[in-house]
């Protein structure tokens, strides 16, 4: 009898254990290992006569083989659990991103729901007659002289000249060479400047330095057009 009980603990101790990989009978009553060890241990005291003193074994926990990782070993390496303890951030107190706050600076004048939700037409008649008190009229002045010394009028000749650009108008030498008028075109800053300097020297009749060899009257490339559009603008 004796032989018979040490042989029942040591099968107890035994599917106490085992891994929960259950592969007995289902469908009888065992949906795991451990309902199974404990119906078999329980039939087996009985025939053993020692049913009084039968002890459940515990229920085989589930998880990795050799037991639960430790705690310690979890916080060590960074990982906690829910519910608010280190490591981790419990889902409640998460914040959802804020949306970007549009430009108060924005002037919502042109918004008629935006206005007239604070304006009337009395506010606004008031409001248009404020401003147009505030309006400043300042008379036209008129233009100072021009000094004599400043050089040719280049805006003048361009309203009074009588042909366009390339037009020939005036006579010129024959002398006058493609490179000698890009080497001395090439010393003014703008045409402005070339048509002025050309009229200061003589020109539109005389063109002393090549620089209006079609001979319209207009060095270097000049054009009076624009400020004849301007004029009649």
């Amino acid at each position: 009898m004796k032989k018979r009980f040490l042989t029942l603990v040591g099968a107890l101790a035994l599917a106490a254990c085992a891994p929960n990989n259950f592969d007995g009978p289902r469908g009888a009553g065992f949906d795991n290992r451990s309902s199974f060890e404990i119906e078999r241990a329980r039939r087996e005291a009985a025939m053993a006569g020692t049913s009084g003193a039968f002890t459940p074994p515990p229920p085989v926990q589930s998880g990795p083989v050799g037991g639960a990782i430790p705690a310690g070993d979890l916080a060590a390496a960074g990982i906690g659990q829910m519910g608010g303890q280190q490591g981790m951030t419990p889902m409640g107190s998460m914040q959802a991103p804020q949306p970007a706050r549009s430009n108060t600076g924005i002037s919502d004048e042109q918004n008629f729901d935006a206005v007239s939700g604070r304006e009337t037409i009395e506010s606004d008649a008031q409001r248009r007659q404020a401003q147009i008190a505030a309006q400043q009229v300042i008379a036209p002045q008129p233009l100072p002289d021009r000094p004599a010394a400043t050089g040719p009028n280049i805006v003048e000749f361009a309203l009074n000249a009588p042909n366009v650009k390339g037009q020939a108008w005036y006579s010129r030498s024959l002398l006058s060479g493609q490179s000698r008028f890009e080497r001395n075109c090439a010393a003014y800053a703008t045409a402005d400047d070339a048509q002025r300097d050309f009229l200061a020297r003589g020109g539109p009749e005389r063109d002393r330095l090549g620089i209006d060899p079609d001979g319209d009257g207009f060095a270097c490339g000049w054009d009076p057009a624009p400020f004849q559009r301007a004029a009649r603008n």
